[in-house]
């Protein structure tokens, strides 16, 4: 299993669109433990753009706070799994909660990719 997680300033990116890179986090399936990780530049925000490269990554979920409906459908056809409303900063912490299965989460702050003019991610 590869976790993606979307940072800003090394932190959980509170906006999926906006963010600087992700943080992959490989897991191994039978212990549920951290067995490796590595930082990855986001590439230039355009339709597409990062469900690709975390899919090339060979990314199996995405752990995000916000992140709208078209990008969430985009990482779906990639065979992706999103979780969104993720709280917290620390992304091994979030990882951690999300392993547990005790993920702290709420309302997704972007979901509002028409309106505001996003064609997806």
């Amino acid at each position: 299993m590869r976790i993606a997680l979307p940072t800003a300033g090394g932190r959980l990116s509170p906006h999926f669109g906006r963010c600087e890179g992700f943080v992959l986090i490989d897991i191994d399936p039978e212990t549920r433990q951290i067995t490796g990780r590595n930082d990855v530049q986001s590439p230039v925000h355009a339709p597409g753009a990062f469900p690709a490269l975390l899919a090339q990554h060979g990314v199996t979920h995405v752990l995000a706070s916000g992140m709208g409906p078209r990008a969430v459908n985009l990482f779906t056809q990639h065979g992706i799994e999103v979780v969104t409303g993720a709280l917290g900063d620390d992304v091994e912490q979030v990882v951690a909660g999300f392993l547990e299965g005790n993920l702290q989460t709420g309302e997704s702050p972007c979901d509002h990719d028409e309106r505001h003019g996003h064609t997806g991610y």
